[in-house]
């Protein structure tokens, strides 16, 4: 599977009564597509997986499939606290029309090395689809280190790798030790044009839910023109929203409220995250209004 360009981890909207919007999710999905996002993760970190039932996951996958269906590629983030719930959830997005997985480390339990290698092979055995690894150890508490990814040169489906540790030496290893083995994707987003210069094709980008021409933008630049000036030029406007999504503390919150100053009003993110504030509304629309008064 291709796994170049701009994949958007689409949030999930949420009503005043706290249940999922399929109707406001169905618009982003249409907004996403028509701004020319290249691919869709449905059930990642953005989508906040994590505050979601069982089923209520499973119904999202099925209402994104039948909204979005061979427009775009599709994406399934399946992470849960055990084997089992993500081999269910996997099976059950595989059977609706997903093309793909996403498969960080079982949060929580902290699982080891060689548990977490002997995770990832079942989903593979079970499930029989491209997978994308997600390296975010700040979230689930457990690295893939270099030893696990070298452990599975023998696993064709295990094509990509999201990359989210903020580790240069990191980018650098991958980059140029198991590139013949695995996509790269830029998962640390005021490091793209790091990642874009040392040979990544995709991004992973929780902005695109708002930013999405911009990051388009910047991706055609570095990744299809070769133009690294201009792609600094775009970089360096992106960079106060994108320091402000990494380094604020509510990385949810403010996706969310970049979407309803994009004009796509998804609610609020579920307890125990709480609203933004006045003032750090405030920050973030500064910012956001910089950048998108030099569009077009």
């Amino acid at each position: 599977m291709n796994f170049d360009g701009i994949w958007t981890p689409v949030v999930t909207p949420f009503t005043a009564d706290n249940k999922v919007d399929h109707d406001a999710l169905g618009r982003v999905i249409d907004t996403l597509i028509d701004q020319g996002v290249h691919g869709l993760i449905i059930g990642g970190t953005t989508g906040e997986y994590y505050a979601q039932s069982h089923d209520e996951r499973r119904d999202v996958f099925d209402a994104v499939v039948d909204r979005a269906r061979e427009r775009i590629p599709l994406m399934a983030g399946i992470n849960a606290t055990t084997t089992e719930e993500c081999l269910a959830l996997g099976r059950h997005a595989k059977s609706a029309g997903f093309d793909a997985v996403l498969v960080p480390a079982p949060y929580y339990c902290q699982p080891a090395q060689d548990e977490l290698l002997a995770h990832i092979r079942a989903v593979d055995d079970a499930l029989d689809m491209p997978i994308m690894l997600y390296n975010f150890p700040d979230r689930t508490g457990v690295p893939m280190s270099l030893a696990l990814i070298d452990s599975l040169r023998d696993r064709p489906n295990v094509q990509a790798i999201k990359e989210s540790t903020g580790s240069i030496e990191r980018l650098h290893a991958l980059a140029n030790e198991h590139n013949d083995q695995l996509q790269l994707s830029c998962g640390m987003d005021d490091q793209v044009l790091e990642y874009f210069v040392w040979g990544a094709r995709s991004w992973v980008a929780g902005a695109s839910n708002f930013l999405a021409p911009e990051h388009v933008a910047l991706h055609r630049a570095c990744v299809v023109d070769q133009d690294f000036v201009a792609g600094r030029e775009l970089a360096a406007r992106l960079l106060p929203v994108l320091n402000l999504l990494e380094q604020g503390g509510k990385f949810c919150q403010y996706i969310k409220y970049g979407c309803e100053l994009a004009g796509l009003p998804v609610g609020p993110a579920r307890r125990p995250l709480l609203p933004l504030n006045e003032e750090e509304k405030a920050a973030f629309r500064k910012v956001y209004d910089t950048l998108v008064a030099h569009r077009g």
